[in-house]
């Protein structure tokens, strides 16, 4: 889906497309960490940029669409936070080396090898010492849980973020489960794919 196709989708729906709150892996993962630079790679409309500038961190955010970057710029100015936003194509957009204590990649989905380009590109824009976080449905998700994209080229396995990972130190990397609310007011399970790394300090 390129941009002009999440613009659309996003227009298109009144409200937020996802949850105004965090992920719950990011909540988990950044829990312990000294606030620092981060950055939100695929940033959608903000859910996770704009909850991590609440916790004193200083957020940069990077999305496609033009429409999710404004969603984002309204969720931060609601709340009072600042969040530097960048409408960027995440295949093509190269950060900083060497410049964040955080780096976010949250339910990105894409074929390898561009996934890995964006995986290479944010590992290289980590300070030593800093946390990688990736998060997105498992290709487990497929058979075993609800939701998410059903082409398995675009999924993601912990084995597969791991192999991209060279020279971090993985600090988690498994296929967990997310439970979705039914409207039924029940709820089904997702699986996702969670990793934390981190790069060691020099």
């Amino acid at each position: 889906m390129d941009s002009s196709t999440w613009d659309s989708r996003y227009a298109d729906t009144p409200g937020l497309v996802w949850s105004a709150e965090p992920n719950r892996f990011v909540v988990e993962s950044v829990a312990g960490l000294t606030p620092g630079s981060a950055l939100d790679i695929a940033a959608g409309e903000g859910r996770n940029a704009v909850w991590l500038a609440g916790q004193g961190w200083r957020v940069n955010a990077v999305d496609f669409s033009t429409v999710a970057v404004e969603r984002g710029r309204q969720m931060a100015a609601a709340r009072g936070v600042t969040v530097d936003w960048r409408v960027a194509d995440v295949t093509a957009y190269r950060p900083v080396p060497n410049s964040y204590d955080l780096v976010l990649i949250s339910y990105l989905h894409l074929p390898a090898a561009e996934f890995a380009g964006v995986l290479a590109a944010a590992k290289s824009a980590l300070r030593p010492g800093g946390t990688l976080v990736v998060v997105g449905h498992d290709l487990a998700n497929l058979t075993g849980g609800t939701g998410g994209p059903q082409d398995p080229a675009v999924l993601l396995t912990p084995e597969a973020v791991v192999d991209g990972l060279a020279g971090l130190r993985v600090q988690r990397a498994e296929t967990t489960r997310r439970p979705v609310p039914t409207s039924d007011g029940g709820a089904v399970d997702a699986l996702d794919t969670v990793v934390v790394a981190t790069r060691p300090a020099d």
